[in-house]
């Protein structure tokens, strides 16, 4: 055998190697790879970019131009001065802690009963559990502001009228979130739950130890959406809370727009204290975000 004849299939090995695949061994072409690539950095563009501008906007100090053309991202003397006019301005700190308790309880509650109300529409056998079902599908299409006045209503009656017990309770449990418990459930194959029947395990023992732990991705998107709902909604708190010393995060930055003009770097310097803790939450989480899809597969 000659020397080409040898070095041969070493070329076609190493050519074979150099192009590009996909997950299931298929060629992807140069510009196929490049339409991808530029789709995705439009998305980004798009998605980070005015979180970006905001974040550049509250570095700036007070000489630089913000509305200059082209645009500069990267602040030329930066300064962390605006994020203490925000906390000279309104009580900045207060209102997060009234945001973090609202959202706590509202993540607690949402993961507890969206996960008790999922694994009972999914696993358990009565009549009327179809129905149950129907019922919270439906409750997905009646918009928000529909029942805001019954809402109110009845936490008035409740006695809890400007209290944040107000405002959690009526999204303690998201229809969303039962649906998406349900669905985690019904992944489950039934010969797990089965066996643990056999083997002397109750509705309790199988739901703690066996289905509750398969789905932990879902848990978790479960609490990202609730922790989302509850520290950006404005609306509710606006309407239930009228004790300044009580407002959450996004009511508070409301008292940064002036009535004549507008800050926009203290504004900005406000926005990024409100994102901040949604990017730390899903920073913590992100890893068990993206593990529903296997969910409910056999592990052995």
């Amino acid at each position: 055998m000659s020397v080409i004849e040898r070095t041969r299939p070493v070329q076609e090995t190493a050519v074979r190697e150099s192009r590009i695949t996909d997950e299931h061994g298929r060629r992807i072409r140069v510009w196929e790879l490049a339409l991808r690539y530029t789709l995705l950095l439009i998305v980004l563009a798009i998605t980070v970019g005015p979180f970006v501008w905001q974040l550049s906007t509250s570095l700036k100090g007070p000489t630089e131009d913000i509305y200059s053309s082209p645009p500069t991202f990267l602040p030329e003397h930066p300064t962390l001065h605006n994020y203490k006019r925000v906390a000279d301005t309104i009580p900045v700190w207060d209102y997060a802690f009234n945001s973090l308790k609202v959202a706590a309880g509202n993540v607690v509650t949402n993961c507890v009963g969206s996960a008790l109300a999922g694994y009972a529409l999914a696993r358990l056998r009565y009549r009327g559990r179809r129905v149950a079902t129907l019922v919270f599908i439906l409750a997905m299409l009646v918009p928000v502001e529909g029942i805001i006045i019954a809402q109110f209503t009845t936490m008035r009656e409740l006695g809890l009228n400007n209290t944040l017990i107000g405002v959690v309770l009526p999204g303690c449990i998201g229809a969303m979130n039962v649906l998406l418990m349900r669905n985690a459930f019904l992944n489950l194959p039934y010969e797990i739950e089965e066996a643990a029947f056999v083997d002397g395990a109750n509705v309790w023992q199988r739901f703690l130890r066996i289905a509750l732990p398969s789905v932990k991705g879902t848990i978790a998107v479960v609490a990202i959406f609730a922790f989302m709902g509850a520290w950006d909604d404005f609306l509710w708190p606006l309407i239930v809370l009228s004790d300044p010393s009580k407002f959450t995060l996004t009511i508070g930055l409301n008292y940064l727009h002036g009535t004549f003009a507008n800050d926009e770097r203290l504004v900005a310097a406000g926005t990024v204290i409100a994102v901040a803790p949604l990017i730390a939450l899903f920073a913590c989480l992100q890893r068990y975000f993206f593990r529903g899809v296997g969910e409910g597969a056999v592990k052995g």
